[in-house]
C-alpha cells in the first residue's frame, strides 16, 4: 500500500498558521521543546538568506492512532481534531511557530537601523527575555530610535511587516522631526533593502514536506520514527510502546508515573521505564525470553502490559528493598549495573506465589547471584543477552534446579581491587556496596550510616592516605592511590579535617573529638582493621595488605564462593 499522501513544498506562513489554528499537532510521545533561542535565531538566520533547513514529515488524521497534543505555548486543542500530526520537523516548527508568532519565554528582533548601515544580517538578528524585551522595545515609540523590528510582527499581527513599516513611518511623519524626503527614502528603504533583502525570503520561505495518507498504520508510523534523525536523538522503547498502546487505552506514561508515586524506591532510583518493559518481556511465556530492543517492539502488546506490569512493578520494588537491606545498595549512585534490576525483577515477579521459608531461601539465592554477578562482572557486555540467560537460570534455581552458570564458573582475583578505581564502575561500586552492608558510622556524627545520611551529610568515597600525602612518599602510580581499598565512606567536614595529611595527623584530631575506642570502632565499621596497624604506623603497603585480606573475607562472605588470598605483590612507582 502506498503511504504517501504527497510530497509537496508547502510554504512556511502556511505551516504555522495551521499550528495557530490547531490544524496541525503532535502525538503525545514527542519531546517537549528543547531548543535554546540561540539555535531558534540561527535558524531565522539560515531561513532568512533562504538556505535549506530540512524537510517536514507529517501524517494526515491520525488522532485516533495517538493522543494527541498542541504546539508548546500554541492554542489548545481542546476536543478540536487535529488535520496533520508532525512526526518530524518538530523543533524547528515550534521555534519558528514561538519566535513569528510571539510566543514562549524569548521574543526575536531585527536591528534594521544596522542592517542600513551596512552591517550583516547575524549581526543584526537578537533575542531576549520576553519580559524585558516588553518593556524594552514592547511599544511602537521604543521601537523607532533604532529601528527594531520585532519577528512576531510578521504573523502574530494582522498587518506583518508592511503594517509595521506604515506604522512606523506614519509615527515619524506625526512627530515632525524629519522631512517627508527622508521619511520616504526610509520607506522606500525599508521595502527594497530589508523586505526584498530577507523578509521576503522568511514570508517565502519553503520547506519540503512528506505528507502520510490517513491510512497509515501506528506500527509503520513507530517504524517510520525510528528511522528518522540518525544524528539526533532516537525516540526510545517506551515512548514508541506509549504511541502503540494509546489507542487500545494502554497509558504506559500514567502507569510508569504511579508507579513512581506508590514505590519510593522506584522513585529514588530513577529506575528507566525501559528496564521495567525489559522486566515484562522477559516475564511473557509465548517465546523463549528475550529482552532485546527489536523484540521489544516486535513482541510486546497491550495483553502483556495489563497482566504483566503490575507483578514486575512489585518485583522490582522487592528488589530494590533487596539490595538495600541485604547489599547495602543504599542510593542509586552504589548500583553497579542498572542492568543486573532486569532479571531480577522478573525473578522476584515470577515467584510471587512463593510462601513461608521458600520466600526467604528465594531472597538468599538471588543476593548470592547479585554478588557473583557484581564481581564477576557479567553485566559488563551484551547485558541483554545476559539478562535473558540468567533470568532462565535463576527461575530454574528457584525452582530447585542447578546453580546458575555465573556463580559455578565464579573467579575472582582479590589482587584486582589494587588497580580499582572509580572508572572500574561496578566492582569499585560493590565493593562501596559491602562497606554499607557492613553498616559503617559516620565519623562526624557517630551514626549509622543510612541513605538519607549519605544524601543530607554529603558524604562521599574519599581517600584514607590522602593523595598528596602519597605522592611525597614516593606512590606515584595514580591507580595505588585511587584504588577502593584506599578509600571509603567519608562525610566532607572529616575529608576537609583530614586534607593533605598522613594517617598519624589526622586521626589523633579525631581521636580527640571522638575517643580512642569510639574512633577505632568506627574503623572497623569501615572493614579496615580495628587495631590500625598501618595507620598508625605510616605504612601504606601494610595498610593495602591488611585491608585487602579484609576484603577477601567479605567478598567470600557475600558470594558464598572461596576466594585466593592476595599474592602480596605491591609496586612502588
Amino acid at each position: 500500500m502506498n503511504i504517501f499522501e504527497d510530497t509537496n513544498p508547502r510554504g512556511l506562513k502556511e505551516l504555522l498558521s495551521l499550528i495557530h489554528a490547531c490544524e496541525m499537532g503532535l502525538p503525545d510521545f514527542q519531546r517537549s521543546f528543547v531548543w535554546d533561542p540561540s539555535a531558534t535565531q540561527e535558524l531565522i538566520i539560515s531561513i532568512a538568506s533562504n538556505y535549506p533547513a530540512g524537510s517536514i514529515l507529517r501524517v494526515r488524521s491520525a488522532d485516533k492512532l495517538f493522543k494527541v497534543r498542541e504546539f508548546e505555548n500554541a492554542p489548545k486543542l481542546n476536543s478540536k481534531a487535529a488535520n496533520y500530526l508532525i512526526l518530524d520537523g518538530q523543533q524547528r516548527l515550534t521555534s519558528l511557530y514561538q519566535a513569528f508568532y510571539g510566543k514562549g519565554d524569548h521574543k526575536y528582533f531585527i536591528n534594521i537601523k544596522r542592517l542600513l548601515a551596512g552591517m550583516d544580517f547575524d549581526e543584526c538578528i537578537f533575542h531576549m527575555r520576553a519580559s524585558k524585551a516588553n518593556k524594552k522595545y514592547g511599544t511602537l515609540e521604543k521601537q523607532i530610535d533604532e529601528l527594531i523590528f520585532p519577528l512576531e510582527t510578521l504573523y502574530g499581527s494582522s498587518n506583518g511587516y508592511s503594517g509595521w513599516t506604515n506604522d512606523i513611518t506614519d509615527y515619524l511623519e506625526d512627530l515632525g522631526d524629519i522631512s517627508r524626503e527622508e521619511i520616504s527614502t526610509l520607506r522606500r528603504e525599508l521595502q527594497q533593502n530589508i523586505y526584498d533583502d530577507y523578509i521576503k525570503y522568511i514570508d517565502h520561505y519553503e520547506f519540503p514536506v512528506v505528507t502520510l495518507t490517513s491510512k497509515t498504520s501506528a506500527d509503520a508510523i513507530c517504524t517510520i520514527f525510528e528511522t528518522l534523525n540518525r544524528t539526533g536523538v532516537k525516540l526510545s522503547v517506551f515512548e514508541l510502546l506509549t504511541a502503540r498502546f494509546w489507542p487500545d487505552n494502554v497509558n504506559l506514561r500514567h502507569l510508569y508515573d504511579d508507579a513512581r508515586k506508590e514505590y519510593l524506591l522506584i522513585d529514588d532510583f530513577d529506575i528507566d521505564p525501559y528496564y521495567i518493559l525489559q522486566s515484562v518481556s522477559l516475564l511473557k511465556t509465548e517465546k523463549a525470553p528475550t529482552c532485546k530492543r527489536t523484540d521489544l517492539l516486535k513482541d510486546l502488546t497491550t495483553k502483556h502490559i495489563s497482566e504483566l506490569w503490575r507483578p514486575v512493578i512489585e518485583g522490582l520494588n522487592g528488589i530494590l528493598k533487596i539490595l538495600s537491606e541485604d547489599c547495602g545498595v543504599l542510593v542509586s549512585r552504589w548500583l553497579p549495573y542498572y542492568t543486573i534490576l532486569i532479571p531480577m525483577a522478573a525473578v522476584w515477579a515470577s515467584q510471587r506465589e512463593s510462601k513461608g521459608v521458600q520466600i526467604g531461601a528465594n531472597r538468599k539465592k538471588l543476593v548470592q547471584w547479585f554478588w557473583c554477578s557484581v564481581f564477576s562482572q557479567t553485566y559488563e557486555n551484551a547485558p541483554n543477552s545476559q539478562a535473558a540467560k540468567d533470568f532462565t537460570e535463576l527461575v530454574n534455581w528457584m525452582n530447585d534446579g542447578e546453580e546458575p552458570t555465573t556463580l559455578k564458573e565464579f573467579r575472582f582475583d582479590i589482587d584486582l581491587l589494587r588497580e580499582t578505581t572509580p572508572r572500574q564502575r561496578a566492582v569499585y561500586q560493590g565493593v562501596i556496596c559491602l562497606i554499607l552492608r557492613n553498616r559503617p558510622i559516620d565519623f562526624y556524627e557517630g551514626k549509622v550510616i543510612t541513605a538519607d545520611l549519605l544524601k543530607d551529610r554529603k558524604i562521599d568515597d574519599h581517600h584514607i592516605y590522602p593523595k598528596t600525602y602519597l605522592e611525597t612518599i614516593g606512590i606515584k602510580k595514580s591507580q595505588q592511590r585511587d584504588c577502593i581499598v584506599n578509600r571509603t565512606l567519608i562525610d566532607r567536614t572529616t575529608n576537609q579535617l583530614i586534607g593533605k595529611r598522613p594517617p598519624t595527623d589526622y586521626i589523633s584530631d579525631i581521636e580527640k573529638i571522638l575517643g580512642k575506642d569510639t574512633f577505632n570502632n568506627i574503623v572497623k565499621t569501615h572493614l579496615i582493621a580495628d587495631d590500625s596497624v598501618s595507620l598508625s604506623k605510616e605504612s601504606f603497603e601494610d595498610f593495602i595488605e591488611n585491608r585487602l585480606e579484609i576484603f577477601r573475607k567479605a567478598i567470600e562472605q557475600a558470594t558464598g564462593k572461596k576466594i585466593d588470598k592476595s599474592d602480596g605483590y605491591f609496586e612502588r612507582k
